[in-house]
């Protein structure tokens, strides 16, 4: 591409924010590049759990996980563990995450997230039929199972705050687990139903599909790694090894790899990586109907198409390091405690979340321009929050101003 290369509206990063985004543009008759340094769709957008969770709303910390972080940080068998050798890069994240896992803090943390994510499942069914894929989605419920009687007890502060804003969910028994999911062990705390949510049959076609909507829109795709960001009279420069283009207004969807494009933007974000792992188990016929999370073990075991996918944990420690074979093992042994006739998985993946202490995504303007617009930090709602915030970017780049959108700011941090 050509140092005069220009476009109205470039969007850094293919991921499901990312594609959504051109998607919704698109269709307002915006002229759109796509740019990403690997296939649309191919990093946790696509080896997510493949949940749309509107339930969510529980931050990632709170009063119960910073009693418990010590403990869960030492063992590195726990849903949420540390490479150590990262500690120090994390060392400043990890006390702001502490400050946020205080009770007003939680509160208010959950209080925003249940705002965005009120709406989420309705644009994302407007989306899906606008790209042709109703068919990949799914609402039979989320379960989460409570494997031993103490865990109800447990769970009972994060059911109280997502009551408060309007959560739809159930306690069951045992029995009424059984029935849901006959393929189960018998569990003695029984289990927690969120009706309302949707799941996605295959994320990586629906990937696709959301690709070649908006390429059939006129949506263009650049594959190149972002790495400069300039703003001047003329727009955004956008720049990278063998790449440059100017844009009017630009969208940060990086993901992950987003923090040093926010900061040449003006905007010092706390962003860092969790690590999601998931296997793969081809299957005959569905063991499942409907995701199904063991709370004490912190994954999802998702039924897709001709496989289960066990999909989870929090393994904080940057985007450099390989594969962590103890994190996959983890997920392994986990999931034989249900299926123990299972062969050797049929694939493994390793993906990087982007993750901010407070648990809330950054959707909004940069500091030095409103022709920067942040889309990024979804942490564990990247699928889910992908249609609304689609939406609010279209708003962000026609000047609408939207309180609803205060806690998102990067002026937080």
């Amino acid at each position: 591409m050509t140092a005069s290369a220009s476009v109205e509206i470039a969007i850094v990063g293919a991921g499901v924010v990312g594609l959504a985004t051109a998607l919704r543009l698109a269709g307002e008759g915006r002229e759109v590049m796509l740019i990403d340094p690997n296939e649309p769709g191919s990093g946790a957008s696509f080896g997510n759990a493949g949940t749309l969770a509107e339930y969510a709303c529980v931050p990632v910390g709170t009063p119960a996980v910073l009693r418990a972080l010590p403990k869960l940080l030492l063992d590195p068998d726990s849903p949420f563990a540390l490479r150590w050798p990262a500690l120090f890069q994390l060392a400043p994240w990890l006390a702001r995450f502490a400050r946020q896992s205080l009770p007003g803090a939680t509160r208010a943390n959950a209080a925003a997230l249940a705002g965005l994510l009120g709406d989420a499942l309705p644009a994302w069914q407007d989306m899906a039929a606008e790209a042709g894929a109703t068919d990949l989605l799914r609402r039979n419920g989320c379960l989460y199972l409570f494997r031993q009687s103490g865990d109800v007890a447990a769970s009972a502060p994060s059911r109280q705050l997502r009551a408060e804003f309007g959560v739809h969910q159930q306690i069951l028994d045992p029995a009424a687990v059984a029935a849901l999911e006959p393929r189960l062990p018998p569990v003695s705390g029984g289990g927690l139903y969120f009706p309302d949510s949707l799941n996605v049959t295959d994320p990586s076609v629906l990937m696709r599909r959301l690709f070649d909507a908006a390429s059939a829109r006129g949506v263009t795709f650049q594959r190149a790694r972002v790495t400069g960001l300039e703003i001047d009279g003329s727009g955004v420069r956008l720049s990278g090894p063998d790449f440059g283009v100017t844009s009017s207004k630009a969208v940060i969807a990086a993901g992950a790899f987003s923090r040093p494009l926010a900061a040449q933007a003006g905007d010092r974000i706390p962003l860092e990586t969790e690590r999601g792992y998931h296997l793969e188990f081809p299957t005959d016929v569905p063991l499942l109907t409907r995701p199904v999370c063991p709370v004490d073990l912190g994954f999802y075991m998702t039924p897709m198409a001709g496989r289960l996918r066990v999909a989870g944990t929090v393994e904080l420690g940057g985007l450099k390091a390989p594969a962590n074979p103890r994190r996959l093992a983890l997920l392994d042994r986990g999931v034989r405690q249900f299926f123990p006739d299972f062969g050797r998985p049929s694939s493994q993946w390793l993906g990087f979340r982007p993750s901010l202490p407070d648990s809330k995504p950054v959707i909004g303007r940069a500091r030095d321009s409103a022709k920067v617009v942040y889309a990024f930090g979804h942490g564990h709602l990247g699928l889910t929050l992908a249609a609304i915030t689609a939406r609010h970017v279209s708003d962000l780049l026609t000047g609408k101003s939207d309180k609803a959108l205060a806690p998102f700011a990067a002026s937080r941090f």
